[in-house]
């Protein structure tokens, strides 16, 4: 599946219904037809110093979230990045669930978010990009969120 970059726009969407993403997210399913397996947020409300990968039985959120993609952070270490972190404890943020409690409003596919590091340079982040590659042949779906 294609790999999909978005920006969640204001967090107001969430109750605003005026504003135009809101009514975007919502025809979300009918433009992308395939339903992804698993989706992966790299959120740019989330810098930390090393990649760090959310990885919790459940999202205590809007909606509750199951089967994350454990297999991430191994991708990203056998890629040459020396250490990958899990956090055992952090949700998913605004920047998350926002769009998707309007891109698939029955929370069956298994969420995860993978932290940025905005101290690193272009090509720190290619490199990223290049070893999270293989994760759309594993769980179908990479979905990458800029931020606004």
């Amino acid at each position: 599946m294609d790999t999909v970059y978005i920006s969640h726009g204001s967090p107001m969407m969430a109750i605003d219904e005026s504003i135009p993403a809101r009514k975007f997210f919502k025809t979300w399913q009918q433009i992308f037809k395939e339903r992804p397996k698993a989706i992966l947020v790299i959120s740019g409300h989330w810098d930390t110093k090393e990649p760090t990968v959310n990885v919790v039985n459940r999202n205590d959120t809007i909606y509750d979230f199951y089967g994350f993609p454990k297999s991430m952070y191994k991708v990203l270490m056998a890629n040459g990045f020396k250490r990958v972190k899990e956090d055992k404890t952090r949700g998913v943020d605004h920047g998350t669930w926002v769009p998707l409690m309007f891109m698939y409003p029955e929370a069956d596919i298994p969420v995860c978010q993978l932290s940025v590091q905005t101290d690193r340079d272009g090509t720190y982040h290619y490199n990223l990009g290049k070893a999270l590659a293989p994760l759309r042949e594993e769980v179908g779906y990479l979905a990458q969120k800029c931020s606004s």
